[in-house]
């Protein structure tokens, strides 16, 4: 199962290997900010708190704007946080602003 939480609204739904974490907190109806949907806004930044390994690699996006930092702190862009293996995740959206 996959926690999201948003600014106000947190829910738990099935994982689907391929899909990112933004992808299913907007299907799931969590507030979760984003506007570009493509790496470089930084929006859908969060923090990944259980089953960051579940995940697909940091992309090229995500090293340029959270950089090496933020990425061992467990910082992920939801827009490219590929679920790779189906398990228990936990990810709060955490916009800079």
């Amino acid at each position: 199962m996959i926690t999201l939480s948003g600014k106000t609204v947190t829910k738990a739904v099935e994982p689907q290997v391929g899909a990112s974490l933004l992808k299913l907190a907007q299907e799931a109806g969590v507030d979760w900010l984003y506007n570009c949907s493509r790496g470089t806004c930084a929006k859908c930044r969060c923090v990944v708190t259980e089953g960051a390994s579940l995940l697909a690699e940091s992309t090229d996006e995500e090293w340029d704007r959270l950089g090496p930092e933020e990425l061992d702190a467990g910082y992920r862009l939801g827009c490219q946080a590929v679920i790779a293996k189906p398990g228990a995740i936990s990810a709060k959206n955490k916009p800079y602003f």
